[in-house]
């Protein structure tokens, strides 16, 4: 028994080993990035938390500093190229190395096929450039700044937040979000055709409802959750600390043959594909 104990001790280490490593991860004040910089701290690495919002990003940081982990705040507005590259290069000057980059930062706006200011006509130009300047530039932003750290060094891991919403029509949400998701998908496979000879992966991970703030703070409204819900076979949200698994295995080497991929997690809805169709009434489309 403890010889088997020791073997499985040492096979989860082999394969999910992170320990020492330096993740930066954006979007991390809250949800999903939060989650994904708690397990990588968890599992020994030294994690930069970065995200626009300064207070929420102080207080995501003391709270894993208070578990003991090993972590560091920078405010970061991935929509800022500059101020993208000026992080990165201040994170690889510190740590001198950056193993895994969590590209997450996003924001959910702009109304959807349900709502008025959601309809194609009615669609805002502001909302557009704003979900656009975050959701899409934002990443390419992030993934160029990770890349340029680690095609020198032949190593080096970039797990990209998708969405459902960039893999099939998702009604749910608005047209930019919509849009960027599914470019942000080609990025993936793009950067991983060019980061692949240098040894650096690149996936990502399309995530289907989980209760964050995404859609801004609050409660959301019980229709949009009901929706939601329907869509999901297990019948109901992910919560973020579901996430961990999947991020620890494309950051560890336990993916490390793993590229070029965008991997869902969503409690089944994928499996659906539009067989929820039927909950858009012609009285919600007539809006």
């Amino acid at each position: 028994m403890a010889d088997s104990s020791a073997h499985f001790e040492a096979a989860m280490k082999r394969l999910f080993d992170v320990k020492d490593n330096v993740a930066v991860v954006t979007g991390a004040a809250s949800g999903l990035g939060f989650a994904m910089a708690e397990i990588m701290a968890e599992c020994g690495a030294h994690v930069v938390l970065t995200d626009v919002q300064k207070a929420a990003l102080e207080s995501a940081g003391e709270q894993l500093r208070n578990r003991g982990l090993s972590v560091r705040t920078m405010e970061l507005d991935v929509a800022n190229r500059e101020q993208v590259q000026d992080v990165f290069q201040a994170i690889e000057q510190a740590c001198g190395r950056v193993d895994a980059v969590f590209a997450n930062a996003g924001i959910g706006t702009g109304g959807n096929l349900w709502s008025r200011e959601g309809k194609l006509e009615s669609f805002s130009d502001d909302v557009w450039k704003k979900v656009m300047s975050i959701n899409l530039d934002g990443v390419f932003w992030t993934m160029q700044a990770a890349a340029r750290i680690m095609r020198p060094r032949r190593r080096g891991s970039i797990i990209v937040t998708a969405s459902t919403a960039g893999l099939r029509s998702e009604p749910i949400v608005g047209y930019a979000y919509a849009a960027a998701k599914a470019a942000v998908v080609n990025l993936v496979r793009q950067a991983a055709l060019d980061l692949a000879p240098f040894g650096v992966r690149v996936n990502g991970i399309a995530p289907g409802p989980f209760r964050t703030n995404i859609g801004g703070p609050g409660p959301r409204p019980p229709q949009v959750v009901e929706a939601f819900t329907r869509t999901v076979p297990l019948g109901r949200w992910g919560e973020p600390h579901e996430m961990h698994g999947l991020a620890l295995f494309l950051a560890s080497p336990a993916s490390s043959f793993v590229t070029g991929g965008v991997y869902v997690i969503d409690g089944g809805a994928m499996a659906l594909s539009q067989c929820y169709s039927h909950e858009l009434t012609e009285e919600r489309w007539s809006r």
